[in-house]
Order: structure tokens, then C-alpha cells, then sequence
């Protein structure tokens, strides 16, 4: 079966900044359909090294409101691990790849449109935008990596609660709580999270990469192994470089740093 393209867009920029629009209006619900839509086009920035930073955000008014409801309705609960498995492998290969990812939430992101923005690296938010996990008002648990995502980033207790009552919260809640990383003014999230990717993508590819690399990896290690992750990074990725020296002298001449990624 083909994915339609529309469900979501990719555009690339001249410095490497790819847009990821998710495209299934009235609310971006998070269809089998678009989430395969997703993959496809998460294989092709893997498959691009002129990727340096990728935004995620939503077409319309809502970022996503999580799952499509009627089509969980009409599915038969057989498929229903073949689903949550494909969902968990989508987020795992955002949350993976090379580059930072950002989510730029407008509106809403509820549910699976939570844990979409939780598969990212950083958040912001627009300042009216509203955020919950109400998957067990309908019967349900946040499925597609929600329950360890978000203990993670906001502490076992915070998340319980969340996930528990199945409340939803302002962006000026979760930015106090971790949740997101900063908010502005509603309309203007995507903006923010464009300035930010493009200030990204001007930074050495190989430092920025590595030490995604070595952050995400702090999760599930030691301080020890961790350590000594970050020396190898160090040793392997960023000495051999062409970025390094190039950073150097751009420093002492007072210039702007052409960065390759080599």
C-alpha cells in the first residue's frame, strides 16, 4: 500500500534545517497512515547528510491530538500490537537520529501527539498550547514510549500524575515542570524553533551529533560509561575532523566558521 506524501511534508533548507509537517486535518490525529508516512520520511533524512536539524510541528491549529480514535474503533483488537509496535519504532528512530529534533507544538498534543513531542529533543511551545496523556480516561496507557519518556524528562512522580489523573496542563505548567524547554508568544513557535534549528545547523555537525550522542546515551549508563563515551567521541569523531581546526582559526581570524561536517 503507498503512503500519501501529503500526510507529512518534508522541506529542506539551504543550511540543512528539515521541516516535518504532519498533514491530517481537522486535529493531526496519529492514523496508521501518517504514522507510516512519518517513517518514510525519517528514512530519508537518515539516508541525507546535508541533514543538521530537523523541526517537527503540526499543519493548522493542533500539533496533534494523539491517536485517530475511529479508526482504533474500528480495528480489530488483533492488529492492535502490530500498531503500538510500529509507533514505538517510529518514535525510537526520531528520537535516534543523528541531528536534533525539535518540536514546535501549536495548539495541542495530546496523547500520542504528546509522546510524539517527547520522542524529540527539545519543546517549545506556544503559550496557549495545552498538553496531556488521557489515555487512561478511555481505557488505555500512553503506548508509544509516553510512560517512559515522560518519567524520564519530568521525575516518576510528575509523570504518574499526568498519566494517572489524565489532566491536561498549560504550556507555562510544562515549562516549569520540564516538559518544555521554553514558550512564546501563540503563532510564533515555529519561528522560534526555525531560529533555533538554523542556530544549530551553523555549529560543527560533528560536535553537535557527538554530543547528542553521548547526552542520549547518559540515560542508560553509568557516570563512568558515559565518561568514557564523551572520551571517545572526543578521540574518534571530533579530532580527526576537518571542523575542528576550521573552528579554531575562524575563531582567531574573526570569522564566521565553514563548517563541512568532514
Amino acid at each position: 500500500m503507498a503512503t500519501p506524501p501529503s500526510l507529512v511534508s518534508r522541506k529542506t533548507e539551504d543550511d540543512g534545517v528539515e521541516l516535518l509537517v504532519l498533514r491530517n486535518p481537522p486535529v493531526n490525529a496519529l492514523s496508521t497512515v501518517i504514522i507510516r508516512s512519518l517513517a518514510d520520511q525519517i528514512s530519508a533524512i537518515e539516508a541525507d547528510p546535508r541533514s543538521r536539524a530537523v523541526i517537527v510541528t503540526g499543519d493548522g491549529q493542533f500539533f496533534s491530538a494523539g491517536a485517530d480514535v475511529k479508526e482504533m474503533a474500528a480495528m480489530d483488537l488483533a492488529q492492535a500490537p502490530a500498531v503500538v509496535a510500529k509507533g514505538i519504532e517510529t518514535f525510537g528512530r526520531l528520537e535516534a537520529l543523528r541531528v536534533p529534533v525539535i518540536a514546535a507544538i501549536n495548539g495541542m498534543a495530546v496523547g500520542g501527539g504528546l509522546e510524539l513531542a517527547l520522542a524529540c529533543d527539545l519543546r517549545i511551545a506556544g503559550d496557549s498550547a495545552k498538553m496531556g496523556a488521557p489515555e487512561t480516561k478511555i481505557g488505555l496507557i500512553p503506548a508509544y514510549g509516553g510512560t517512559q519518556r515522560l518519567s524520564r524528562l519530568v521525575g516518576a512522580a510528575k509523570a504518574k500524575e499526568l498519566i494517572f489523573s489524565g489532566g491536561m496542563i498549560a504550556a507555562a505548567e510544562a515549562m516549569r515542570i520540564g516538559l518544555v524547554n521554553r514558550t512564546v508568544p501563540s503563532g510564533q513557535e515555529l519561528r522560534a524553533a526555525r531560529d533555533l534549528a538554523h542556530t544549530i545547523a551553523q555549529n560543527s555537525p560533528k560536535a553537535v551529533q557527538a554530543a547528542k550522542r553521548a547526552i542520549q546515551a547518559s540515560r542508560d549508563s553509568s557516570l563512568a560509561a558515559g565518561l568514557a563515551l564523551e572520551s571517545e567521541l572526543f578521540r574518534t569523531e571530533i579530532l580527526p575532523g576537518a571542523d575542528l581546526p576550521e573552528g579554531i582559526a575562524a575563531w582567531i581570524e574573526h570569522r564566521p566558521p565553514k563548517f563541512t561536517g568532514e
